[in-house]
């Protein structure tokens, strides 16, 4: 039994298990882009667990959690706010097991992997961006050297990669043997369902609709399918299900840091690989100042990570900046922007199902919110916000809607029996 590659990916179950189907099962509340009143009493808990505030505090995406030890020392001591925060970003960047940043990310559709970073530094109301930067590890630094050397605030592409050189930042090849597996696999696989239009904002865009109903017994052959190739191309047998699950569903890797000291000063850091097997020189929200990143020394600072697109154009972390310099409170600042997306699509959840965003929110007095679009993005992996104020924790996002956030390009529906397969979530 053979199957093209379009075949396989229209048919494939992986990726549908692996982001959940919650989508389907939100209470009609949820539909109308409505908080659920149990989940409003908890979102009471959380913003009276958070005070009264503590400083100096760093909240960041979960994915820099192993490193706040240091970096909340550092900044402890005295250290700088914005070098706080970089200290953390950096330890995924170097990470070549950490396929969402830096060195390892997951390329983009030519096999070149493309960062993106942008920093605000509170103090001095200074910012410094990178977008589309090729063969620079750590392109968080990078933006920082924009801020510092440059009468500048953004350098793209070629020009950026040449600044960084000269800043004394080494060139290095940063696809690793990895990464570039998961992508001939993509190439394989994949190559014919990629980011080419339309998209969800589309007004002619249509959600999928599956002209049939394949037995279990296919849809775990065609897994298996995909699995062996993985194995041909050499990617470890305890990797494969990971590797088939990021091709059949480019993941959208992020890490956002922001930092407040005991005097209130406070700065914020976004850094990325991007979307995997994005269009060359795609930027996402995470370069952009106001989207994937924003520092106002007066209020606060938030940062994102998930559909990048979407952050952008409801300005995400400027509007959450805004929503608490007009006395919102982190927690309520997050959520509206979250509505503001639900907003851009008339609450259509065939179409919002398909998008997931995570915010961090800091503000200046110590008070903190971690919230998202959805409760994550398969069962039994909700989205975390990671803390240290002297106590280093990660916690459990707030979310808008109850359930999981699908893939896009998307998928049809799976039989019951392997939705709740535990082998396919690994």
């Amino acid at each position: 039994m053979t199957f093209s590659r379009r075949d396989f990916v229209k048919t494939s179950v992986l990726g549908a298990v692996a982001t959940g189907v919650g989508a389907h099962a939100q209470n009609q509340d949820d539909r109308d882009g409505k908080e659920n009143p149990k989940q409003n009493a908890a979102t009471q808990k959380h913003d009276e667990q958070s005070g009264p505030h503590k400083r100096p505090i760093i909240v960041c995406a979960n994915n820099g959690f192993n490193y706040l030890e240091d970096a909340f020392a550092f900044l402890k001591n005295g250290g700088d706010t914005l070098d706080a925060a970089l200290r953390v970003v950096k330890g995924p960047e170097d990470d070549p097991n950490d396929d969402t940043v830096g060195l390892g990310g997951i390329p983009n559709e030519e096999g070149v992997v493309e960062l993106d970073a942008c920093c605000m530094h509170g103090p001095t109301r200074r910012a410094g961006s990178v977008g589309g930067v090729r063969n620079i590890k750590n392109v968080s630094l990078v933006s920082k050297a924009v801020m510092q050397h440059t009468g500048h605030v953004m350098l793209v592409g070629e020009g950026a990669e040449r600044f960084a050189v000269a800043m004394g930042f080494p060139r290095e090849n940063l696809l690793t043997e990895h990464s570039r597996k998961i992508w001939l696999l993509w190439k394989e696989f994949h190559s014919t369902d990629d980011w080419w239009g339309p998209g969800l904002a589309d007004p002619h865009w249509q959600p999928p609709a599956s002209d049939e109903k394949p037995q279990s017994e296919v849809w775990q052959h065609r897994i298996q399918n995909l699995q062996a190739r993985a194995a041909g191309l050499g990617i470890a047998p305890e990797h494969q299900l990971a590797a088939v699950r990021k091709v059949l569903f480019p993941p959208t890797g992020t890490i956002h840091c922001s930092a407040l000291n005991d005097k209130g000063e406070i700065s914020g850091c976004t850094t990325t690989s991007g979307l995997a097997f994005k269009l060359p020189g795609r930027c996402g929200d995470s370069p952009i100042i106001g989207a994937g990143c924003y520092t106002d020394q007066d209020v606060g600072s938030a940062g994102a990570t998930g559909s990048g697109e979407e952050n952008i154009k409801v300005a995400g972390a400027h509007t959450i900046v805004e929503n608490m310099r007009h006395g919102m409170s982190p927690h309520e600042a997050g959520m509206d922007a979250l509505k503001r997306i639900v907003r851009n699509y008339n609450s259509d959840m065939n179409k919002v199902r398909f998008i997931d965003m995570i915010y961090y929110v800091l503000r200046k007095d110590g008070a903190y919110a971690g919230v998202s679009l959805w409760e994550g993005y398969s069962k039994g992996h909700p989205h975390k916000i990671a803390i240290h104020d002297g106590n280093r924790r990660a916690e459990i996002c707030m979310s808008l809607f109850k359930g999981y956030s699908q893939a896009f390009p998307p998928f049809p529906d799976i039989p019951e029996d392997l939705k709740n397969n535990s082998e396919y979530l690994k």
